[in-house]
């Protein structure tokens, strides 16, 4: 039997809550940063901070769904090649 994985999706309100609460966090630290009591090159040097931190997190996001795809590639080639396997397989058949 072929039993192919469903793909799970998210829903439009769990997308639109995660870039609520990312756009929101991202406001909060750059009107901290703005609102800061310090030298305007300590303001700068955090923002940059900020910023890549933020580029950070999702290039390390995509690293780990990219890996996580390629495995699941793998998987899908090697349960493929076992599946052709034994459907040629006649156990019944006369050995040569």
């Amino acid at each position: 039997m072929n039993e192919t994985p469903v793909k799970q999706q998210n829903t439009a309100a769990y997308y639109g809550q995660a870039v609520a609460s990312f756009a929101l966090a991202l406001g909060a630290v750059a009107v901290g940063i703005w609102n800061l009591e310090a030298d305007a090159w300590v303001r700068a040097f955090l923002a940059i901070g900020v910023l890549y931190l933020t580029t950070s997190a999702f290039t390390l996001a995509k690293v780990i769904r990219d890996r996580q795809e390629a495995g699941q590639i793998v998987s899908r080639v090697d349960q493929a090649r076992m599946e052709k396997i034994m459907a040629d397989y006649d156990p019944f058949q006369p050995k040569v």
